[in-house]
């Protein structure tokens, strides 16, 4: 009775040290394997489960005819437009929504009232606060409205509030209607030397003319969709822009020795080109392995001498864009080379003042070329017919078949190869928004991660695919380290909006990208995610896509599921720390036959299995009569005890070296860690007898800490160390 007793106490203290081990593990538990479930919108006519458009899915479009006049004398833009808007929505609407980006200059702006700025004490004044926010804000500033009628000439009800405005309906717009209206306006464009700007002017002193990146210049409509109906969230400089898809013809009255880029094709080109330009232009468009220069430097440099007064109008026609942009100087320098995509021509070309010479002649157009071919490889077949990369200074922008890319040369031609590869890096990254954002057309303004890191991430790619050695700053696991395992107080989960984002670069741009480079790499492998990348741009190419819609499009086209990861990078600011804890060295045999050594295995514990007093490998002795026996002799066990230190979960990617000089790869899915996510053991077996332990040896996770990442632990060098060494080789 006693013994039955004790018996009783035993177990209800082994049931207990169960419920408290529980209870710990339980409060733990973070739901890391989770389904995003409730996260993420439902499911709709519009938005189908499997992340593809629904049946009923609709978007609205806005056409424009606009006519625009550069004042190169005071560097003022005026114009005037004619819109078309079409609801193809199932409401009606009282009232559109229009975007005018250039308010933020005007005073008492939102942007300005909402920075934060604080003195430095060692340069004794901020540039950006004194010279722009202090003394740069007059009520000249920002874009002037100064008519908006509709089409029979009757004035309309508007009201501006910052950078939005609100143009009230005559009556309400049905369903499969149309309204159309016309709108003047004029604004001064901007240093974008002096306040950083997406667009404006450079003025180079040394022959007193000007180069236009002209952007953000009319009004533009704003995105309603079935997602949150207008798009309404005002510009604070971050959050770039929403949308609609439509038709623009546009006509550009400049001086008549300006050389002008646009988004389109120039349709009047005997009008503005002289017979040679129209002939070079004719003879690019058949040369796929160079580049034809139109404009040479020498006849730029004649240009900037002449200042004529007399004015040409360049007439551009571009179907199915979401924006429209264009680029204005006498000092271009012009080149272009034919770009062949499946059965497809496309014009390559490159803009630029004599100042970005030789960088630009050499590199700009080859690297249009080189990212139309990747991009199309991943994603859609570039559907336009040009794709113009612009030489600016500070900044790259992007626009449809357009972008402004900094990069220039020292005064006397020389530059360095970090110079180089940043240029190259630049101009794939603005040529590549041709696709994310402009026809995989997300929302920049909620979710900037949609465009710069899906786009950051096939920069990389183009980078290490027609490239040698390149020097990839964003993709690679290891160019995260320093930001992940940084102080937290720092960061924003990668779901953030932008306005919100404390490092813009490394949270929109660079984690984004090291994520699905890993992903790729490891996770799915490239096959899967290939396919699944391309058919999410597929289904999505000139629609607005949610971030439910590219998630859930990676999971259906791969039949992986992918909530774990979607949740650790995006969801979250955890990073990854796996570390190897514990290993715990079996082998089956008697003590005559396998002795027992310190020098087994390094570090390790050592256990033989087959003299255990406990029943079960009493039970695993009987069967070891049965044949098993001297299978199992010969096999090497090894109990190894990981831990998450980092938070997020991620697969283990082992490696395992032999004592004959040999090593074997064990690749364990991020899955090992469903039940516990903190802490796991896991027995592995082999012919012959471990060394040492690996955890991610190739350094494909972006595991922040490699100390804790082998068995027996292995010393590291120090950063000093390190660089002693590169001294002495």
């Amino acid at each position: 009775m006693k013994m039955n007793n004790m018996k009783q106490n035993y177990l209800l203290i082994g049931l207990l040290f169960i419920t408290v081990s529980l209870i710990a593990q339980q409060k733990d538990w973070k739901g890391k394997f989770e389904q995003l479930g409730s996260q993420l919108p439902t499911p709709n006519e519009y938005r189908a489960a499997d992340g593809a458009p629904g049946p009923k899915y609709w978007q609205q479009q806005a056409d424009y005819k606009i006519k625009v006049s550069l004042d190169d004398d005071n560097q003022k833009i005026s114009g005037s437009e004619t819109v078309t808007y079409y609801n193809n929505s199932p409401q009606a609407l009282k009232y559109i929504w229009l975007q005018l980006d250039q308010n933020t200059r005007q005073p008492g702006n939102e942007e300005d009232k909402t920075s934060t700025y604080k003195i430095n004490k060692q340069k004794r004044h901020d540039t950006r606060f004194f010279s722009i926010y202090m003394f740069d804000r007059t009520t000249e500033n920002g874009i002037h409205i100064t008519e908006l009628k509709d089409k029979h000439g009757n004035d309309l009800e508007y009201a501006i509030n910052n950078t939005m405005m609100r143009v009230n309906l005559p009556k309400p717009l049905k369903p499969g209607e149309t309204f159309q209206f016309s709108t003047k306006w004029w604004y001064n464009i901007n240093d974008r030397m002096e306040d950083y700007g997406r667009s404006g002017y450079e003025y180079f002193p040394e022959d007193e003319n000007y180069v236009y990146t002209i952007a953000q210049f009319y009004p533009r409509l704003a995105v309603y969709d079935d997602y949150e109906g207008w798009q309404n969230k005002q510009f604070l400089g971050d959050g770039e822009f929403a949308l609609t898809f439509g038709d623009f013809e546009v006509e550009i009255d400049v001086p008549s020795d300006h050389i002008i880029a646009a988004t389109g094709e120039l349709q009047n080109a005997s009008n503005v080109l002289s017979k040679q330009h129209i002939k070079l232009l004719e003879k690019a468009k058949k040369s796929y392995d160079k580049t034809v220069i139109i404009a040479t430097q020498e006849e730029a440099i004649k240009r900037e001498k002449s200042n004529k007064k007399s004015r040409s109008t360049w007439k551009f026609k571009a179907h199915n864009v979401r924006d429209f942009a264009f680029a204005s100087s006498r000092k271009f320098i012009w080149d272009a080379q034919a770009v062949k995509i499946n059965d497809k021509d496309i014009l390559a070309m490159s803009y630029y003042p004599k100042e970005g010479n030789p960088l630009w002649e050499e590199e700009s157009t080859k690297a249009v070329v080189n990212t139309l071919h990747t991009y199309s490889n991943y994603t859609i077949d570039y559907p336009y017919p040009v794709a113009i990369s612009v030489h600016a200074a500070d900044i790259g922008m992007e626009y449809p078949m357009i972008c402004f890319n900094f990069g220039r040369p020292k005064p006397d031609g020389s530059y360095t190869d970090r110079m180089k590869y940043r240029m190259i890096g630049v101009i794939i990254h603005e040529v590549g928004h041709n696709f994310f954002p402009m026809i995989i057309n997300s929302d920049e303004r909620q979710w900037g991660w949609m465009d710069e890191g899906l786009n950051s991430f096939l920069q990389y790619r183009t980078e290490q695919e027609k490239y040698i050695d390149f020097p990839s700053r964003r993709g690679p696991a290891k160019s995260m380290i320093p930001y992940m395992g940084g102080n937290i107080e720092g960061m924003r989960p990668i779901m953030t909006n932008p306005e919100q984002v404390l490092q813009k670069g490394n949270n929109m741009y660079g984690k984004p990208a090291t994520a699905l480079n890993i992903l790729r790499e490891t996770i799915m492998g490239p096959e899967l995610f290939d396919y699944a990348f391309k058919t999410y741009a597929e289904r999505w190419a000139f629609k607005h896509p949610k971030p439910a819609d590219f998630f859930r499009t990676m999971e259906d086209a791969s039949a992986i599921d992918l909530d774990w990861f979607w949740k650790g990078w995006f969801y979250t600011n955890d990073h990854v720390d796996i570390s190897i804890d514990d290993i715990t060295y079996y082998k089956i045999g008697d003590n005559t036959s396998t002795p027992k050594t310190e020098d087994t295995f390094a570090q390790a514990s050592y256990f033989e299995l087959i003299n255990s007093p406990e029943p079960y490998y009493g039970e695993f002795r009987n069967k070891m009569k049965e044949g098993y026996l001297e299978t199992l002799t010969l096999k090497e066990f090894y109990e190894i005890t990981f831990s998450n230190k980092g938070g997020l979960v991620m697969p283990l990617l082992l490696n395992f070296e032999f004592e004959d000089g040999s090593n074997e790869d064990i690749y364990i899915p991020a899955e090992v860690w469903r039940e516990n996510e903190n802490t796991i053991t896991k027995l592995f077996y082999f012919d012959k007898k471990v060394t040492s332990v690996n955890l991610d040896k190739n350094a494909e996770t972006a595991d922040i800490d490699i100390n804790n990442n082998s068995f027996p632990r292995k010393e590291q060098s120090s950063k000093f160390e390190k660089f002693k060494k590169q001294i002495k080789d």
